[in-house]
């Protein structure tokens, strides 16, 4: 599977910005994660794509009611809604995938995800 991320981009506190992750086949899970400097790559929403997993999707604590995350299954493509943005929301913004089904509750963790975007850079200034 390879994934090509976009979307990045400057904007001020308070704005929005929306991150797109085209597949190239379709994945049974999607999930962004982001990397701040000096920081370890943290999880920030996923997507289970399969039927079965009826579009289940999952937020960090910390993007939880600011943060969307939604698809369009025509398109293999992933879409990160980001409202209300913050400052503390900088950082280089990846897009993954994981090609087999398993368990919702691994879906967070960096780990479980086969294959990985490029990265996209959002900035927030205050």
């Amino acid at each position: 599977v390879q994934l090509q991320a976009s979307g990045g981009g400057l904007v001020q506190a308070g704005g929005s910005l929306r991150l797109s992750c085209a597949a190239s086949t379709r994945p049974n899970h999607m999930a962004w994660f982001r990397q701040a400097p000096g920081k370890e790559r943290e999880f920030v929403a996923y997507i289970a794509l399969s039927a079965l997993s009826g579009g289940a999707t999952g937020f960090s604590e910390s993007v939880k009611g600011r943060f969307t995350i939604s698809r369009d299954s025509a398109k293999n493509t992933v879409y990160l809604q980001m409202n209300s943005l913050k400052p503390e929301d900088t950082a280089v913004y990846y897009c993954a995938a994981r090609a087999t089904r398993t368990v919702l509750t691994v879906l967070r963790y960096p780990t479980t995800y086969e294959y990985w975007g490029q990265g996209t850079l959002v900035t927030v200034s205050s």
